[in-house]
């Protein structure tokens, strides 16, 4: 397939968008070419039949000489180069821009997306596309026939349990709690520190506040921290490469994801990932847990009572029951939201508009 791809950026170092460069890799394994216009490029390493085209973002450049400069990108490749299929990734500005030319040429756009928020650019790109696709049902805001649902690409073998002989986290000691999110209100990490001031447990909070947001919600957590006591035991670490994520992952004995509904947050899959016992509050996980669903699954974000109780009762588990479970996890990611898994089922919509085959029919 030879692909064109809109980015939102790319840059490995990035702690939240840099597992895009991931899928890039993946599907320039499986294209003769994959050409990339981003709105920011930052540091990464591709292969030789990727190129990057930015928009220039990162100049600081002003909306509309990023505008001019998207088009200046796009004309010259659409004349030059014959795409079967365009993949716009969280770009439904690019996708709606792009559209009119891109159709008059029968080159097919799948959108992907997955956040709760609505807005008019993304009503034009899923216009402008011939399908959508997103990590669950739960995760489109929109309700249309083109959605078709794909998984999360989560990287198993980067996000793994710890070498044979390094054993596993939590034998002896305070538990140590482990929460990758956004420091913002919707993400709910006051939650999570309330329900771990009832135990003995450490809480290691791992992520920055959105770049230029206001750093109120991050000054209310600090202070909920000294009013409970809990500044020897949590720490709020901030942005962190994704190697030292999954080392705080492999040292945990619980991992939480507090995300809402719609918010079907890959954080809680790449902790699984790493074997950890995770406990989340989306039900969109549920077919996840298995028969630990009772024990993992709290009843809402703002549940402290509840989340309280299951780390109570995780913590009460030998490490190797704990294993055991986080185990099942692992399996069941790898199963439905493995990268080669996503790109399988991404490269099928992109070719034919459809899910392969057996899961079309499932």
């Amino acid at each position: 397939m030879r692909l064109l791809l809109f980015n939102l950026m790319t840059d490995e170092s990035d702690p939240v968008l840099g597992f895009a460069c991931g899928w890039i890799r993946a599907l320039a394994a499986r294209c003769e070419f994959v050409d990339v216009i981003t709105m920011y490029r930052g540091a990464y390493q591709l292969p030789a039949n990727v190129r990057v085209y930015s928009a220039g973002r990162e100049r600081g450049w002003s909306k509309a000489r990023r505008l001019a400069r998207f088009y200046r990108h796009l004309l010259p490749l659409l004349a030059a180069r014959r795409y079967e299929a365009c993949f716009a990734h969280m770009m439904p500005l690019f996708a709606g821009l792009a559209g009119p030319l891109l159709r008059a040429r029968g080159i097919p756009t799948v959108l992907w997306y997955t956040h709760r928020q609505r807005s008019a650019q993304l009503r034009l790109g899923m216009a402008m596309s011939r399908r959508v696709v997103s990590a669950d049902a739960s995760s489109f805001p929109y309700a249309t026939e083109k959605l078709r649902v794909i998984g999360h690409g989560i990287d198993s073998e980067f996000y793994a349990p710890p070498p044979p002989g390094e054993g596993w986290a939590g034998d002896g000691g305070e538990p140590l709690v482990v929460q990758v999110a956004r420091l913002a209100a919707i993400k709910h990490q006051a939650t999570t520190i309330e329900a771990a001031a009832g135990s003995e447990a450490r809480l290691a909070l791992i992520g920055g506040a959105q770049p230029g947001a206001p750093r109120a919600y991050e000054r209310r957590l600090r202070d909920l921290i000294r009013r409970l006591g809990l500044e020897e035991r949590c720490q709020l670490l901030g942005d962190l490469p994704a190697a030292e994520v999954r080392d705080w992952y492999r040292r945990a004995a619980v991992a939480v994801n507090t995300s809402p509904v719609g918010l079907f947050d890959k954080a809680a899959l790449e902790s699984m990932a790493c074997g950890r016992p995770t406990v989340v509050c989306n039900p969109a996980f549920a077919p996840l847990l298995g028969e630990y669903r009772d024990l993992l699954l709290a009843e809402g974000p703002e549940d402290i009572a509840g989340l309280r109780e299951r780390l109570l009762r995780l913590f009460a588990l030998t490490a190797a029951e704990r294993a055991e479970i986080g185990g099942r996890l692992r399996e069941n990611v790898a199963r439905e939201h493995s990268l080669p898994r996503l790109i399988e089922r991404l490269l099928a919509v992109l070719e034919t508009g459809e899910l392969p085959a057996p899961e079309q029919s499932a």
